[in-house]
């Protein structure tokens, strides 16, 4: 049998000033062992709103913007007012920032919800106040050990969902067939879980976008129907095909996967992260590849020009 993975895609080295990062709740400060949210909360009782990770980079928030606007379409589609308009909201997300002294490293976790109902249940209607609002700033910054080894994924028995089930594209507090996924494979011993979409084709991994590298140094990645709406996975073939290289979106197989030269993933925490085993299986020579290096530079690279 083997051993649970001691590794992550969504871990960070240790950092002990974030024990005493000033949290965001509602309009107030409080040390992090203070901040909380009601029982009754909308998001703690059903999962119910929305959230952005958003990664601090030399006094930048990178891609903030095309946060924003996922933020905002997905509240939109679920008919939740956020309360705030952009700017309000942006000048928060600084504000704790300045409260907390972040200037680079840092990682912003950025969390709405519908707010605190008269009793928990679905039923919007039951909610007796504005919604709830928790920005948590931490340092985070991704394990170098984790990029010098790659990341090991193991191919889930938990698919992805369609949009008319769940639509995956929306960033929503609920995850739950995403964490059964990591289970499995954490109790596998691999670090993270590639998904099937319903159809059979690679989707996604159950917190990260996925991509291969095949052919003439030609990145590949799946179109999105039954995937994340990933802005680093956006950032990445936008730099990459600025730079004259081919990046498809596309339907591709396990049996492309397990062929394929390279394979890396992507996520705000991390930006691009290589994966050295699959199933079991090395990709390529089994370690970090040169295609992901250069895909994770010119990735960097774009962030700061933006």
């Amino acid at each position: 049998m083997n051993a649970p993975s001691s590794e992550s895609a969504q871990a960070y080295a240790a950092d002990a000033r974030n024990d005493s990062v000033l949290v965001y709740v509602n309009g107030e400060f409080f040390p992090r062992h203070q901040a909380m949210v009601s029982v009754f909360d909308s998001g703690f009782a059903l999962g119910d709103g929305v959230w952005e990770g958003l990664r601090l980079v030399k006094g930048r928030l990178i891609s903030l913007q095309a946060h924003l606007d996922r933020l905002y379409e997905g509240a939109k589609s679920i008919a939740l007012d956020i309360g705030m308009d952009r700017a309000a909201l942006e000048k928060t997300l600084w504000l704790t920032l300045e409260r907390n002294a972040m200037t680079d490293g840092a990682h912003v976790r950025l969390m709405i919800t519908r707010g605190v109902k008269k009793t928990p249940n679905q039923d919007p209607r039951f909610v007796i106040g504005g919604p709830t609002i928790v920005i948590v700033a931490e340092y985070k910054s991704p394990r170098p050990e984790t990029r010098a080894r790659g990341l090991s994924l193991l191919t889930s028995a938990f698919r992805t969902s369609a949009p008319d089930v769940f639509d995956l594209r929306l960033n929503s507090h609920s995850r739950l067939n995403l964490i059964q996924a990591l289970i499995q494979a954490i109790n596998a011993g691999a670090d993270e879980a590639l998904m099937l979409d319903p159809r059979g084709f690679v989707a996604s991994c159950n917190s990260t976008n996925f991509f291969i590298v095949r052919g003439n140094d030609e990145l590949w990645t799946s179109s999105g129907n039954y995937s994340f709406n990933g802005i680093t996975q956006a950032n990445v073939i936008a730099a990459w095909r600025t730079a004259g290289k081919v990046a498809r979106e596309c339907d591709f197989t396990l049996a492309q996967v397990y062929s394929a030269q390279e394979a890396f993933v992507t996520g705000t925490l991390g930006g691009v992260t290589a994966v050295t085993r699959i199933d079991g299986r090395p990709i390529g020579d089994g370690k970090p590849g040169p295609v992901t290096a250069q895909a994770s530079a010119l990735y960097l690279q774009a962030c700061l020009q933006d």
